[in-house]
């Protein structure tokens, strides 16, 4: 129950969220990245509900006959065409289980979204290991943190990006291709709270990296002594901590579009509510956190504050922080408190909304991992 203090929180209509979903199809923007346009486009036409069952059904349905097409092409010995189908059923599937895994109908979209994603990445160069490395600490002794490990083709010892997303975008949807052009392997994991993370997220959720970064250490060809984080979206929000709470264990760290302080306020959640993010912005990043509804968000975000936890202080790692400046999903007044406390950090913020779309953004980010890691 939302508490007098707390204000109420806008719920869009199906009509909104089908209009901003049909806008990102036809720029190919998350979630609708690898989903053939016109084929999203019927099925919002049809569905004319935001049900989690309905809506999971609805394009786990339309993503089955691509998936179908990908086995028969590759038994055909026809690669490309294989690639591209499974590409597209993976797109749907992602959808199916968007904006979270929060249902049945999501959960099973989200396991067929990763044997969609196993399969197109077996067909391509250079390929990549699923990984499982022990927890370390005490949430979940005994656990395993699932990582896709990405090598460039190249030999040596290789420096790391450690990459993840946000509430809505899992390892599986990370984009490794910027920073392998670049020589750098990519080690793709799920934040605290989503995807196959075993811990949710929590004030000390950080302690999923301790065996990230232990299992670096020990895998041959990889270089500890240069590794790089990048969060994106909330996922920014454990990047920026750990640059101050694993500062001695990470070479340079980007917050790209995440929350710091501000967006755990109520006054802000009850605006992001309408803005860009498509529908259940509370609700889905209460699932992240172990919490179900947008009153319990409401009531728990707070505690989540890196300020008010005294982080923001402490001596950190190289860090970037970047995002657009009219953010309607994490204000870029986090990002300027960031810049305020504690040493000297690196900065650029682009025009437009949540993370910054413009040309530029991955090479800026390339560009500076690349020399912060230079500098080991």
């Amino acid at each position: 129950m939302v508490g007098q203090s707390e204000p109420a929180l806008y719920v869009r209509t199906y009509g909104e969220v089908r209009d901003i979903l049909m806008e990102r199809a036809r720029h190919a923007r998350n979630p609708m990245d690898y989903v053939p346009a016109a084929e999203a486009h019927a099925v919002l036409d049809r569905l004319g509900t935001l049900d989690r069952e309905r809506w999971a059904q609805a394009f786990s349905a339309a993503a089955e006959p691509h998936f179908a097409a990908g086995l028969a092409a590759e038994d055909a010995g026809d690669r490309e065409s294989a690639r591209r189908e499974y590409r597209a059923a993976f797109g749907l599937f992602r959808v199916a289980r968007y904006p979270a895994p929060n249902s049945p109908a999501k959960r099973l979209a989200y396991r067929r979204s990763q044997e969609a994603y196993f399969k197109a990445a077996a067909l391509a160069e250079p390929g990549v290991a699923r990984v499982a490395m022990p927890y370390v600490g005490a949430q979940a002794s005994g656990a395993t943190i699932v990582g896709y490990l990405h090598r460039p083709l190249r030999a040596g010892t290789l420096p790391v990006v450690v990459q993840w997303g946000g509430i809505d975008s899992f390892k599986e949807d990370r984009r490794p291709e910027p920073y392998l052009a670049a020589g750098l392997a990519v080690l793709a994991v799920d934040m605290p709270g989503v995807g196959d993370a075993p811990i949710p997220g929590s004030e000390t959720g950080e302690e999923l990296w301790n065996g990230i970064f232990d299992w670096i250490a020990a895998e041959p060809g990889l270089d500890a002594r240069r590794i790089a984080v990048v969060g994106a979206s909330t996922g920014g929000y454990w990047a920026a901590k750990l640059a101050h709470t694993h500062r001695d264990r990470i070479a340079a760290a980007v917050t790209h579009g995440g929350p710091a302080h501000f967006a755990f306020a109520p006054d802000w959640i009850a605006r992001a509510a309408r803005g860009e993010y498509p529908f259940e912005l509370a609700e889905t990043l209460a699932s992240a956190f172990g919490r179900t509804t947008a009153a319990e968000w409401l009531d728990y975000a707070p505690r989540l504050s890196l300020l008010d936890q005294g982080v923001l202080d402490r001596p950190s790692a190289p860090l970037l922080c970047v995002n657009g400046v009219d953010d309607s999903i994490f204000p870029i007044e986090d990002m300027y408190l960031l810049l305020r406390h504690g040493g000297a950090k690196s900065a650029r913020f682009f025009p437009g909304g949540h993370m910054g779309h413009d040309p530029s953004l991955f090479p800026t980010i390339v560009t500076w991992i690349a020399r912060e890691l230079s500098r080991i």
